[in-house]
């Protein structure tokens, strides 16, 4: 938990204390469904709530921004962008039931009344968001592909509306298509762990 304040130190109580419940929660909940390797567990705040809040780091999501978290699989980096975010509206999508129990739990015994979390595919949805978040669930060509069409044109934050994209890696091949319009920001930027070291944020604002 200590990692979380250290690069979050304006934390409200209330977002400490829904920080500090998620290892229990995530511990119990995972001994149960296996939504995070499990020899992974002990490592959850520093590989999977950090790791998802590096995208506070390149935007401040403003009152009402819509945003859909694309194969959550057990809440990231939506949950932890959700309380940390709690003005923002959060679409957690899965194609898992399983880990979507998961996410409903966990986002219900934390309070967050920001979260709908919905087992069904990205192609299945006909709502529009301003920003569509994931982490490395396919390759960006790909994830491109199957979400392009389900971004508001009007844009309210300081970024444009368009894709944040969590991935590790060389990821020269699979971006060559997008390096004049894509901005890659190295997560070691923010954060001096070693673990973040090949990790990046690809966003990629989207033109009408």
């Amino acid at each position: 938990m200590e990692i979380i304040t250290k690069y979050f130190p304006n934390l409200t109580v209330g977002q400490q204390n829904q920080f500090e419940s998620l290892y229990k929660l995530y511990f119990e909940w995972n001994a149960k469904i296996n939504v995070i390797s499990r020899k992974d567990i002990e490592n959850l705040y520093l590989h999977h709530v950090l790791h998802s809040l590096s995208i506070a780091k390149i935007i401040e999501f403003k009152k009402d921004t819509r945003i859909l978290d694309v194969g959550t699989g057990g809440g990231f980096p939506g949950i932890p962008l959700a309380i940390l975010f709690p003005e923002s509206k959060f679409h957690l999508i899965d194609s898992i039931g399983k880990k979507i129990t998961v996410v409903k739990a966990v986002s219900d015994s934390l309070g967050l009344q920001n979260i709908v979390a919905e087992q069904i595919r990205a192609e299945m949805l006909t709502k529009k968001y301003d920003f569509i978040i994931s982490r490395a669930v396919t390759s960006f060509p790909e994830f491109f592909t199957l979400v392009e069409d389900k971004i508001n044109i009007a844009s309210k934050n300081k970024l444009k509306n368009g894709i944040i994209y969590l991935k590790g890696g060389d990821i020269m091949d699979e971006m060559k298509d997008f390096y004049s319009s894509a901005k890659i920001v190295e997560i070691a930027d923010f954060f001096n762990e070693p673990f973040f070291e090949t990790k990046k944020i690809i966003y990629l604002p989207i033109k009408f």
